[in-house]
């Protein structure tokens, strides 16, 4: 009697566990299933990030401040540009864009390509004009260049998304200092076909960030001496 009561015990442990195994694969299919998205605006400098997973709507960016927070950004004001003064933000060259679009692309390509059009950009109205004014020769590179990813890549994301109604403009101003942008992107895509690119690409990325900062350190090495 006593073994029969042990058997049926191990039968009820085993079907318990079974049976959160499977509510916790019927939750994990039902989260990639679910659609997120998000949606950028670039306009006057400045951007606007809204995530949106499934019916909750966030906004990322700009985030809400109180009166307080304002107020204690205003009186560290002064530190904050006295410390981004000292420690400046890596800058891209185009030789970096060029490598990360090598490494990237490849994986990138795969990965989209098994997802079958499953990610959906809708709005994509792009305006860039490149500044040119303090380094005309590299703003003429980046501008063939991005000319060429373009018109050679466009068609191909149109194979591998689903792109409506794509709009991009490029432009050069050797008399502007910086870079403008403006437009506004969306895209839509399961969650579960996010983590399959993130998988995908991942590793290549994290590579090429640490060859770049690698490249950061030693020309900073030189120009601190």
């Amino acid at each position: 009697f006593k073994q029969a009561l042990r058997e049926r015990q191990r039968g009820g442990s085993l079907l318990l566990w079974l049976g959160i195994m499977g509510v916790l694969a019927a939750l994990s299919v039902l989260l990639c299933l679910i659609r997120g998205g998000g949606w950028v605006i670039l306009a006057d400098g400045t951007a606007t990030v809204d995530v949106t997973v499934s019916l909750f709507h966030i906004r990322v960016f700009p985030g809400k401040e109180t009166v307080k927070e304002a107020e204690k950004k205003t009186e560290e004001a002064a530190e904050d540009a006295e410390k981004a003064a000292k420690k400046k933000l890596p800058k891209i060259t185009f030789a970096d864009l060029r490598e990360a679009a090598g490494m990237l692309w490849p994986p990138l390509k795969r990965a989209l390509n098994r997802t079958r059009r499953g990610i959906r950009v809708k709005p994509l109205t792009l305006s860039v004009t490149l500044g040119g004014a303090e380094d005309p020769a590299g703003a003429a590179q980046m501008y063939g260049w991005l000319q060429t990813a373009v018109w050679t890549g466009m068609p191909l994301l149109e194979r591998l998304l689903e792109v409506r109604n794509p709009s991009i403009h490029m432009g050069l101003d050797f008399e502007a200092p910086e870079t403008a942008v403006t437009g506004a992107v969306g895209i839509s895509i399961r969650i579960g076909t996010l983590l399959a690119v993130a998988f995908g690409v991942g590793t290549p990325a994290l590579r090429w960030f640490l060859r770049f900062r690698k490249r950061q350190k030693t020309v900073e090495r030189p120009a601190k001496a």
